[in-house]
């Protein structure tokens, strides 16, 4: 069924919930790439949970490290810019993501939920206190290898990536906001996420149970038939600008990406 861009141009509340696909298309690599190097015989699974940080703390930072190094390196793409600016155009726009990085506020994009936390976010793993500025990139964290991890200043326990592992809840008061904007939204645009990691996954089920359309975004977007269901195939950097102009909507203009972070 064809998604007439009117709908976006009435709607009241969007609700943007972003994945993986959207951050690969600036370059950082998603949980299905292979790993490679000292990574390679490692299931991304162990290295992202407690317990593989408990085995081996050093092992685990130099993967975040080289995924911190990716990530400062990366830019927005034009899917992040079309977001940000779609928040310009509507009456109100909530932007739930499932990513790590920081390339939406980097775009523009202010007050992002982040379900699963965010790389930049460190806390102590024995004392969970957070960090009050972020540690300096290791050197040589881009190429891949064991770092040690730093150390709390007020315990010595080891510090953490602020993200969530396998077998952690997603944060609650985060996740709150996120189903309640899903049960008020009139439209949900589902941007580069498979649908399939809950309980984030539900909220587009919450959205259609609320009565809002969906929008589906993605090279090969997976529909439950619903007929408020929509699906618009394709890289979100093309498809979202494209859906900015055909819908007759304000005219805010695309925000410039900020550079690169050193």
């Amino acid at each position: 069924m064809h998604f007439d861009p009117n709908v976006l141009a009435k709607a009241r509340h969007v609700l943007v919930f972003t994945g993986a696909g959207v951050s690969a298309e600036s370059g950082i690599a998603t949980f299905r790439d292979k790993l490679v190097g000292l990574w390679e015989r490692f299931d991304p699974t162990q290295l992202a949970s407690a317990d593989g940080f408990r085995a081996d703390p050093a092992l685990v930072w130099g993967w975040y490290e080289m995924r911190r190094a990716g990530i400062l390196q990366a830019r927005p793409n034009p899917a992040h810019l079309a977001i940000a600016a779609l928040a310009k155009r509507v009456p109100r726009l909530t932007l739930v993501t499932q990513n790590v990085d920081d390339l939406h506020e980097r775009a523009g994009s202010p007050d992002v939920l982040h379900l699963h936390g965010r790389l930049d976010a460190f806390r102590c793993f024995s004392c969970d206190r957070p960090v009050g500025s972020l540690p300096a990139l290791a050197e040589g964290a881009g190429a891949g290898r064991r770092i040690e991890p730093p150390r709390c200043v007020y315990c010595a326990g080891p510090l953490r990536p602020g993200v969530v592992w396998f077998g952690e809840s997603l944060p609650a008061h985060t996740l709150e906001r996120a189903f309640a904007a899903a049960e008020d939204c009139d439209l949900v645009l589902s941007v580069g996420t498979s649908g399939l990691v809950q309980p984030a996954a539900s909220i587009p089920r919450l959205a259609l149970a609320a009565g809002a359309s969906v929008v589906h975004v993605n090279p090969q977007p997976a529909l439950t038939g619903h007929p408020r269901e929509f699906a618009l195939a394709g890289k979100a950097g093309e498809v979202l600008p494209a859906l900015l102009q055909a819908a007759p909507i304000g005219s805010a203009p695309m925000p410039r990406p900020a550079p690169a972070r050193r």
